[in-house]
């Protein structure tokens, strides 16, 4: 009996050391850089779990009429991100709460880090490639 506790309480532990779900906190403790910015490394996990959410921008709700949960999706509205031009970019107008609309993300979610703003504002300046 003892030997089964150790090996559950061993498979236990390996559970617990491999979880590798996204989190908000982690999520915001990561660093974007000021340049060369990565949109699978840095972009599109802030889209995924601050702009994805229920009831916002997913391919079901389509808020806005804007979908962030692919690069393709992301960037099939030339208005909304226009790769090379962040200031005529309406994401970034929204995400700087330049738009006169609503400050994005919606008061009562997580919101933008500044970082994370200035990450989303050079990778746009960068060309918003896939990468």
């Amino acid at each position: 009996m003892k030997r089964l506790m150790i090996i559950f309480a061993a498979l236990a532990a390996l559970y617990a050391g491999c979880d590798d779900t996204n989190n908000v906190n982690d999520l915001d403790k990561i660093t974007i850089p000021s340049s060369n910015v990565s949109y699978a490394k840095y972009i599109q996990p802030v889209f995924n779990l601050k702009c994805n959410n229920s009831g916002c921008h997913n391919d079901t709700d389509l808020k806005g009429g804007i979908s962030l949960t692919t690069w393709h999706n992301a960037t099939a509205d030339g208005s909304v991100i226009f790769p090379g031009s962040p200031q005529t970019s309406r994401l970034v107008w929204a995400i700087q709460d330049q738009s006169g609309a609503k400050p994005m993300p919606p008061v009562g979610l997580s919101p933008l880090t500044k970082n994370q703003i200035s990450g989303i504002v050079v990778w746009i300046k960068e060309g918003a490639k896939n990468n």
